[in-house]
């Protein structure tokens, strides 16, 4: 009989003594040399864990686990001798970082991965018109993006694109969160609909989510409906960062947004004078936000204490 993520997860917790979470699962598993025993675990081995002992606890009285937290999920043996759940505090009195600091993070991860290949620019919300600041709420991405196909496409390529007055360039908006809980995921995601619709992709981005199957379904069916995407971001290897949900991609940009977001901000002027400038001479030379290459991201991420 082959030993399952169940089998796994009972190990663990029977002898680690204490609830865990489906990752915290995984991890130590690792810890315990005991990982190989489930054979294949695919990419995101601690989601299925976490789903399977979730069937377990719905379908069967007779499960041998519980849950012993909601937020973030932690999962107890009965009978054993598990400690109880750490007490989770706010976010505001254990973190020191802010959303904005989780920009170097995005800017290093879309300008290299194949799917975006892009510059990003953060976007100062102080510095958009004061009068309107009720008004304008939600109206300000994080963050957007332009990808250029300089030095993708080949001058032949570039040539006929003019002639038959199209554009290769592409826009991206991303609204920022630290976490993304169910609980807030509404709130966060019609956030995200509202300042980043405009674009030819839209993303919600989080360096942390409630893992829960009910948090991505409901996620999932927002994306079915509004088209906006979800990545999470991975601060220890930025390169694994994953977008969980893809964005819907818009045939065209919502230029009378554009428009809006021009007359509004300062920082958005900038970004659009700036792909005007360098898509007229065909390189990239106007300023975007800085690039951190692998060393200093790392001590970046360590002296915000990000990790």
């Amino acid at each position: 009989m082959s030993y399952t993520f169940l089998d796994l997860a009972e190990e663990v917790l029977r002898k680690t003594g204490k609830p865990l979470s489906g990752e915290e699962i995984w991890k130590e598993a690792a810890v315990l040399g005991i990982q190989a025993k489930c054979g294949s675990s695919g990419r995101t081995p601690w989601r299925s864990i976490s789903a399977q002992i979730y069937v377990s606890i719905k379908g069967d009285n007779q499960s041998k686990f519980y849950k012993a937290s909601i937020k973030p999920a932690r999962f107890g043996l009965k009978g054993s001798t598990s400690l109880p759940a750490p007490v989770e505090t706010s976010d505001n009195s254990v973190r020191r970082f802010h959303e904005r600091d989780l920009h170097p993070l995005l800017s290093a991860y879309v300008f290299s991965d194949q799917h975006f290949l892009c510059y990003t620019k953060t976007i100062f919300h102080e510095k958009s018109d004061k009068k309107k600041k009720g008004k304008n709420k939600w109206l300000h991405p994080d963050l957007v993006g332009v990808y250029f196909p300089f030095g993708n496409y080949r001058d032949s390529t570039m040539s006929v694109l003019e002639t038959f007055s199209e554009s290769a360039i592409k826009l991206f908006s991303f609204e920022m969160k630290i976490r993304v809980t169910l609980a807030d995921l509404r709130e966060n995601y019609f956030q995200a609909v509202s300042n980043s619709s405009w674009a030819h992709e839209g993303y919600l981005v989080a360096l942390e989510y409630e893992d829960s199957d009910d948090l991505m379904d409901e996620m999932q069916s927002l994306s079915v409906a509004f088209g906006i995407g979800f990545i999470q971001l991975d601060a220890e290897h930025i390169e694994q960062s994953q977008i969980l949900i893809p964005a819907k991609t818009r045939s065209a940009v919502d230029w009378s947004m554009v428009d809006r977001l021009v007359g509004e901000n300062a920082d958005f002027k900038a970004f659009i004078d700036s792909i005007n400038e360098d898509n007229k001479v065909k390189k990239v030379k106007s300023k975007y936000d800085g690039v951190l290459k692998t060393d200093a991201l790392q001590k970046y991420v360590l002296d915000k204490k990000i990790i």
